[in-house]
Parts: C-alpha cells; structure tokens; sequence
C-alpha cells in the first residue's frame, strides 16, 4: 500500500512471512540483513513512486534492531519519505512483528495483541538528475561501411 497527498508524505508498506530459508544462526535466528533487504525495497518503490526511477540507495544511518525474527513470524515494513532535495530522499523506515511462530505445534502461531518493533532505520537514496532537453538537431546517420 502506498499513498501520497498534498498534506501527507509519500508512504509504502509491504508484510511478508519470514521462511525457513531465512534462519541464518542458533536458535532459528533470522539476521538482520533480512529486514533491511525489505528497507531497500520500500525506498526502490518510493523513489519509482516519486520519480519514476528506482534511484540508488545511498546510506542507511541509525539502524536499531530491537527484537529477534524467527521463521514463520510475519513482518509487517513502512517507510515515509521525510525530506526531499532536487535529488535525493530522505525516508524514515520502521518494521514490526504481527504473527509471531510458535506455540503447541511446529505450525502454530499467534496474531499479537500489539505489534512489536524488531527494526527502525533512516535512509538516504539518490535520484537521476533531470536530463536535458533531447537535441532538436537531427543527426546524419553513418554511412554504410564508414568513410
């Protein structure tokens, strides 16, 4: 989900389950480069939304994992653009548990009573500067074998 108006900021959203896959250390720990690869996405789908481009994401600054994500919890990501300048966007990213895994069964899980806050992060991508007017001149095309 993504929205924009003239008194709110340009915004996207996505929630994924976290796979098996996903485990990277003990305890079924998934690691944290998995989260930021969903930050990546909302500033790609921010900066194609904005300026009609996929952009390059520049930096990421004050990243704060602040819970553990286990396969089979369902990750809910957004992002708000905060800034903009001529050619970049600065975006406000935050990412929360609403099902954790877990229960009497291998396959049981919970919807939370409250999300909880596993990432927050700022980001900083850089957008295309505007191209200059195509020239006007039409070109002569080369001939055939050169000269």
């Amino acid at each position: 989900m993504t929205h924009a108006t003239d008194t709110e900021p340009l915004t996207a959203t996505l929630r994924v389950r976290i796979g098996q896959e996903d485990a990277h250390y003990g305890g079924h720990l998934v690691d944290g480069a998995r989260v930021l690869r969903l930050f990546g996405d909302l500033v790609t789908e921010i900066t194609i939304r904005s300026d009609g481009d996929e952009g390059l994401l520049s930096a990421y600054a004050d990243i704060r994992f602040t819970a553990p994500v286990h396969p089979g919890d369902y990750i809910e990501a957004s992002a708000r653009v905060t800034r903009s300048t001529k050619l970049r966007r600065f975006v406000e990213l935050k990412a929360v548990k609403v099902i954790a895994a877990g229960g009497d069964s291998p396959s049981a899980a919970r919807v939370l009573p409250e999300p909880i806050p596993v990432c927050t992060a700022n980001a900083t991508t850089v957008v295309p500067a505007p191209s200059p007017r195509a020239s006007t001149k039409k070109r002569v095309p080369a001939l055939a074998g050169g000269l």
